[in-house]
């Protein structure tokens, strides 16, 4: 498998490149169900590591969240009377709706801007969640 990128090639054939996707994998599950965070704030960055632009890499994060991922995961929560079903009903619809107007202006945003928009969100939720009570 070959990606096409502006700036580089990027071959799923070297064994390196797929153990890196596999640890991208497994890290960014791990820590979804530890905490809960969406799997694109552990992803996105890694794959710019790799040498994906922004876009692809969010392309991909978001490709790889499609499957029922957080299955197994959402059903240790519920089991332990974590989960809000009504609420994530909620949620989830207008997480569908959102996402298709979000990829939308997101590919029509300028690289260089979408990689300074993205890094300034995880700025400011790394400052709000250090400095918070």
């Amino acid at each position: 498998m070959k990606l096409e990128s502006p700036k580089k090639d990027i071959t799923l054939n070297k064994m390196s490149t797929i153990l890196f996707l596999i640890g991208i994998g497994l890290l960014a599950g791990i820590l979804s169900g530890i905490l809960g965070i969406g799997g694109g704030v552990v992803m996105v960055p890694l794959l710019l590591l790799v040498g994906f632009s922004q876009h692809q890499a969010q392309g991909t994060s978001l490709a790889a969240m499609l499957p029922p991922v957080t299955l197994l995961a959402v059903l240790q929560y519920s089991k332990s009377g974590h989960v809000d079903w009504k609420m994530a009903l909620v949620i989830s619809a207008t997480f569908i709706i959102g996402g298709l107007f979000g990829s939308k202006l997101a590919i029509a945003i300028n690289e260089q801007l979408l990689k300074r928009v993205f890094g300034v969100l995880m700025l400011f939720i790394a400052l709000k969640m250090i400095f918070s009570r």
